[in-house]
């Protein structure tokens, strides 16, 4: 017989520890069911070597303890992978989690039946949990996608892939590498294994704007003259930015743009507002003008400044055309941070393939074939990018009232109100799912958010005797009209990009996150609270 819970939260990421932490305060029992043997979420599985934050580590954690974050000592600018999922494993055993939390348990099914108004949550390993609740704590990018080239299985030698990458680590000595995706993860992962390799083959569809992190150690004595500001840090970051990332600032303040437009400005005047942001490092790049993702002769200008950069980096020509973005506007896919990639590139064991100009026609046994040439590789790494914010959720069979699939509701597109319930699905929530800020912002400061404003709302229930909360119908379908209005007034749209679904064949192409920033979305979740919670009803 399945467990009774008051809550059943899947996923042991930031998200989940938050929601169980939050929980845990309101005297409600719950219990985690995590696919992996840890906690951290995207953490525990991206192991690949360069994996690292792209967001500063002392805005890249929780606010709800300041005690927790006056205590823990980050250690460079950008947190690695190793340092992050420690800081998760901190925070379990701080708080107490891990007790709570089934590993190794990949939830398969959730089903909501609707006379005993509560969830069956259901694991290919055969554990199941009841519970009144059920949170999808399951992240935006938890799904690797496998790229759609021929004979991908084929391939007889060492085969990797950046999202699922093995604990133990992988010695790329003596060998000869092929990457094929030059996205985030490929991006940080190829100045690295460039260092380790006889040879490394870089296979690129499409090249990415990407822009130095500058990172470094973190100086002891800045960072305690920061923590002396922390609290209202972290209120800028949840009100002040629109993207909820970090600043460098010892006196916290809001960033406000440098310009309003490059539009009409010369490259010479674009450059001297765009260099100290450039040479200062960071996603903050794209905030140096306050049109730059909705004007496209500014946004054209800024891409040209850094397609010049990529081209003083590079020393061979064909090869730093190569990788200038042209199909894109700059932005429009999230912009990687990277430290030493366009570098990498004129290292004498690395090779660009352009496989626009010589596509891939298959890989085969010992390497890949090209459209001019075969060429025989010992290793191949897929860094080709994530199903991301519906994969996870469409991967499972959940099903709402009358036995709607979720899949079904979704099949033109994800819909949900605030990215946090959906219509005909009481009592289900999703933390930072489609319709949400999410992957536009610092995931710390959404997932905080969400976490807070759930648990706000099952705390209004238990108070009022309500049983049930799910979204109108009419509230739903005009927070949809309202996500894709914000999207279509900017440039985002035009990028192509797994904010659209567009790297998944047959996926419908919709703009998932919501664009319009974390403070303004925040304010309006505070305002249907409200207005007593506004297109949702209780019963």
């Amino acid at each position: 017989m399945a467990e009774r819970f008051d809550v059943v939260i899947v996923g042991a990421g930031f998200a989940g520890l938050y929601m169980l932490h939050r929980l845990r305060g309101l005297g409600l029992s719950a219990r985690v069911f995590e696919q992996g043997d840890n906690v951290g979420g995207t953490w525990y599985w991206n192991r690949y070597p360069g994996a690292r934050c792209d967001a500063e580590s002392l805005a890249y954690s929780f606010s709800f303890s300041p005690e927790l974050e006056q205590q823990w000592q980050w250690t460079e600018r950008y947190a690695t992978q190793p340092e992050i999922l420690q800081y998760a494993e901190h925070v379990a055993e701080r708080f107490d989690l891990y007790r709570d939390i089934r590993f190794q348990q990949r939830v398969v099914s959730a089903t909501y039946d609707e006379a005993d108004n509560s969830w069956l949550v259901t694991t290919a390993q055969g554990e199941t949990a009841v519970a009144q609740f059920c949170i999808m704590a399951t992240g935006c990018l938890s799904v690797p996608q496998l790229p759609d080239i021929k004979g991908i299985d084929n391939f007889q030698g060492a085969r990797y892939q950046a999202s699922m990458w093995p604990p133990e680590g992988v010695d790329f000595s003596g060998c000869t590498v092929g990457v094929i995706g030059t996205g985030s993860s490929g991006i940080q992962a190829i100045p690295v294994i460039a260092e380790r390799a006889e040879h490394l083959y870089v296979f690129q569809r499409t090249p990415n704007f990407s822009v130095p992190a500058v990172n470094g150690a973190l100086d002891d004595g800045w960072v305690e003259q920061f923590k002396v500001n922390y609290r209202q840090h972290r209120h800028y970051h949840k009100h002040g930015l629109s993207s909820g990332f970090g600043d460098l600032e010892i006196e916290p303040r809001e960033r406000t743009p440098a310009a309003e437009s490059a539009a009409d400005m010369s490259a010479q005047e674009v450059a001297a507002i765009l260099d100290p942001y450039w040479q200062r490092g960071g996603a903050f790049f794209l905030s140096a003008f306050a049109d730059s993702l909705i004007e496209p002769r500014s946004n054209a200008k800024i891409a040209d400044y850094v397609r010049g950069k990529i081209r003083e980096i590079v020393q061979d020509p064909q090869t730093a055309e190569d990788l200038c973005p042209t199909d894109h506007p700059i932005g429009s896919k999230r912009i990687c941070v990277d430290t030493g990639y366009y570098a990498a590139y004129n290292r004498s064991n690395v090779s660009l393939i352009n496989v626009r100009r010589t596509p891939i026609e298959e890989v085969t046994a010992t390497g890949i074939r090209l459209s001019d040439r075969n060429i025989d590789l010992d290793t191949l790494v897929l860094a080709t990018g994530f199903d991301a914010m519906t994969g996870a959720l469409l991967n499972m069979d959940i099903r709402g009232r009358g036995g709607v699939r979720l899949a079904d509701k979704w099949h033109s597109g994800p819909r949900a109100y605030l990215g946090i319930n959906m219509h005909g699905f009481p009592n289900l929530f999703t933390v930072t799912g489609p319709g949400s800020p999410s992957v536009l912002s610092n995931m710390l400061v959404s997932i905080e958010q969400h976490v807070d404003w759930m648990v706000g709302c099952i705390e209004h229930m238990r108070s009022h005797g309500r049983q049930r909360v799910e979204a109108e119908l009419q509230a739903e379908d005009h927070w949809v009209a309202h996500v894709n209005e914000i999207a279509n007034a900017t440039l985002f749209p035009q990028g192509g990009s797994w904010y659209l679904g567009a790297n998944v064949s047959g996926k419908p192409r919709v703009f998932m996150p919501y664009a319009a920033g974390v403070g303004a979305y925040r304010d309006i979740c505070e305002d249907v609270v409200r207005d007593n919670y506004r297109g949702f009803v209780f019963s």
